[in-house]
């Protein structure tokens, strides 16, 4: 795998993009995000590549409304006139339609977490949020398609390329009102990459998380006399323990995160409300239920556990004998899909033709936009990019993305487009571009 150095003109669109806020609402509620003209800036940019814009808009509040929507999605939606106006979704394709078997889809999200910064470049690093996480892939994927265009004419003509470059990754959103949309519309092809950081390794499968919270809503009491208020604190700080203990066979086949435990911050009252979050990432839907299940139960179980538990505490006898009544519980998401590749093909191509590590198996997968693909028949979908969301301080102060990085996953993209190109040439079309090869 060669380097494919980013042309000045591509530094400056990147820098560009960079100095654009793109914070969704979710993060960032009061500023609206310049997605229209970061996508626009980015669309302007491909057609010198020769692509198009086949798709520019943003989602239908009325889509937003399922299950699969997360909680805080709904609630803006309904709540936020206008939520979606500024979060668009552009879909690029080079050439003519072509069928999804001779179809490479890349996706990119221009929407960032919040705490924007000062962009610079100092010659050998980019800075800024969005520079790994996803501007600078973004950038790379225009260069690496450039370098696959001038070494294999078939792509962009037999072979088609479609570029996703969608909102609502970030905040929560889970990619509902983004690239869910686009994939719904069938906007897709045979190989689909999402270009996340994952240090150059590709990653076929991806996990899916549910949230759910509980929440307790009493009343408060002064310190003096506790037992007149119902102790969200005691009450949470229960459930917490009990519903770990009751998550733990779970453990091997999925992650459970007891977390969020708030109530108040002051010794001398009784806090009556409060909330507690729990969640469970899963590999397969199948096991994301089954730990669905078990935490219902275990939350009903502890409730009981609970009043029998405290019944006679003086100053927790009302907590208890109300637990029932003042506590519920809610999924602030639920229902999302995974994404598990299993297709020889896509891992030849990505492997021994690209050149390209796997996703080592003694590491977590994670979640991100490529979960929608899971559910898409006859295609292979991984996630692929430079750096680490970790060590490039992706959603943390001081995000960068190198140079050398950049242009490295865009010998990446370059190799899998032609790679994806020969794969699915003729026996005479396969000849030619051998030859062409050659002389080059």
């Amino acid at each position: 795998m060669s380097p494919v150095p980013l042309l000045p003109s591509e530094r400056d669109l990147l820098l560009r993009l960079l100095d654009t806020p793109t914070t969704g609402p979710l993060e960032e509620p009061e500023t609206a995000p310049q997605l229209w003209q970061a996508q626009r800036s980015y669309a302007q940019a491909a057609t010198h590549l020769g692509f198009a814009a086949v798709h520019h808009e943003a989602a239908a509040p009325e889509r937003m409304h399922d299950e699969r929507v997360p909680l805080a999605v709904r609630r803006a939606v309904a709540t936020t006139p206008g939520f979606l106006d500024d979060q668009p979704n552009l879909v690029l394709r080079l050439g003519p339609p072509r069928p999804a078997a001779q179809t490479v889809m890349f996706n990119v999200h221009l929407d960032t977490v919040a705490g924007m910064a000062t962009a610079r470049f100092d010659g050998q690093r980019f800075h800024g949020r969005g520079a790994i996480d996803a501007k600078g892939p973004a950038v790379a994927l225009l260069a690496g398609v450039r370098a696959a265009k001038a070494r294999q004419p078939a792509i962009g003509d037999r072979v088609g390329v479609l570029i996703q470059a969608v909102s609502g990754e970030e905040g929560g959103a889970m990619g509902t009102f983004g690239t869910r949309v686009l994939v719904d519309h069938g906007f897709t092809g045979a190989l689909n990459i999402f270009c996340e950081p994952t240090g150059l390794r590709y990653l076929p499968h991806c996990t899916a998380a549910m949230t759910a919270r509980v929440t307790v809503a009493g009343r408060d009491s002064i310190d003096d006399r506790p037992e007149r208020g119902h102790n969200a604190s005691v009450l949470l700080g229960f459930l917490a323990q009990h519903l770990g203990l009751a998550m733990a066979p779970h453990a091997g086949e999925g992650t459970v995160c007891v977390a969020g435990l708030r109530t108040g911050p002051l010794h001398n009252r009784v806090y009556g409300t409060g909330e507690l979050l729990v969640n469970l990432a899963y590999p397969v839907s199948e096991v994301g239920e089954r730990m669905a299940a078990t935490l219902e139960s275990a939350f009903a179980s502890g409730l009981v556990a609970f009043t029998e538990r405290f019944e006679h505490t003086p100053h927790l006898v009302l907590t208890a004998r109300e637990a029932g009544r003042i506590t519920h519980l809610e999924w602030l998401k639920r229902g999302l899909p995974t994404l598990r590749s299993t297709q020889t093909w896509g891992h030849t191509l990505l492997g021994s033709t690209a050149g390209l590590a796997p996703w080592p198996d003694t590491e977590p997968a994670f979640t991100c936009d490529a979960i929608w693909m899971g559910e898409v028949a006859d295609t292979f979908t991984a996630v692929l990019g430079p750096g680490d969301l970790a060590d490039n301080n992706a959603h943390a102060a001081g995000e960068y993305a190198d140079l050398a990085e950049l242009e490295a996953f865009a010998g990446a993209v370059s190799d899998i487009l032609v790679g994806f190109a020969r794969q699915t040439a003729t026996p005479n079309e396969a000849t030619t571009n051998e030859r062409t090869e050659l002389r080059s």
